[in-house]
């Protein structure tokens, strides 16, 4: 008697908000697949992944929503990963594939990372594929109406909760600095903007793409913003830069 087959676990990237900034193999693939997981919203409230994906779900689909706590203690976190990759592995090892929406791209500062990461260290046998998206950094840019970056500009992106001497090391070095989830530590940054008089360079993009997307163009008098957790900051350290300055569209909801 045949063995059963293994399903695949795909690791769908939904993009930073718009859901027509999915692919076409993601929207394929969330159509398809029997079991669609994602990580599950907080106080009972869909994420914002399952919001991207939820149109394109059916009746017959198994939705998995999965916990991921807002933590930095690495025993819950892992406890959580645990979890997540045993519910994933109860469907693939009776040759269901299960496709795992995640906010931005699958490859950037994902959850997925953890998920597959988890489940290949059980069963290492798992197929683990990724469906590649757009990350926030490249939608803000796209909201902002700028490049990224142009030319040689190097581009440095720090993870939430960097130290401060790693905001000044990555000022001194790079052209172009990301901040991502920058809500928590946006006072001290404020700070060493303002004393390397980078304020009038640096923006705030609120939930890119998404409908309450706010955006904050020139950080000179805005040293208390009130941010979200979804809120990344765009920095350009190249004052000599010929890059287009950042345009104001008629859609743009500025803070």
């Amino acid at each position: 008697m045949a063995e059963q087959p293994i399903g695949t676990l795909w690791g769908v990237s939904a993009g930073p908000g718009d859901p027509e900034l999915l692919t076409l193999k993601a929207a394929r693939l969330l159509q398809t697949c029997p079991v669609v997981a994602f990580p599950a919203g907080r106080q009972g409230q869909p994420g914002v992944a399952q919001t991207i994906i939820q149109p394109l779900l059916s009746s017959h689909q198994i939705q998995l929503p999965l916990a991921f706590p807002f933590v930095q203690d690495p025993g819950t976190l892992a406890a959580a990963w645990e979890l997540a990759a045993g519910a994933v592995w109860a469907h693939l090892k009776t040759g269901q594939d299960v496709v795992f929406a995640t906010e931005g791209d699958a490859s950037f500062y994902s959850t997925f990372t953890y998920l597959a990461h988890t489940l290949q260290n059980h069963h290492p046998e798992a197929q683990v594929a990724t469906v590649p998206g757009v990350c926030s950094p490249l939608a803000a840019a796209a909201q902002l109406g700028m490049p990224l970056t142009i030319l040689q500009q190097r581009l440095l992106v720090l993870p939430a909760l960097y130290a401060i001497a790693d905001l000044e090391a990555a000022l001194d070095q790079a052209d172009v600095v990301v901040l991502m989830k920058v809500a928590s530590v946006y006072a001290d940054v404020w700070k060493i903007l303002q004393r390397r008089d980078l304020l009038a360079q640096s923006r705030v993009i609120v939930r890119a793409t998404q409908a309450d997307e706010q955006i904050y163009l020139d950080l000179r008098d805005r040293p208390d913003l009130d941010l979200p957790y979804f809120s990344l900051m765009i920095i350009d350290c190249d004052r000599a830069s010929s890059a287009p300055q950042a345009t104001q569209r008629p859609d743009f909801r500025l803070g």
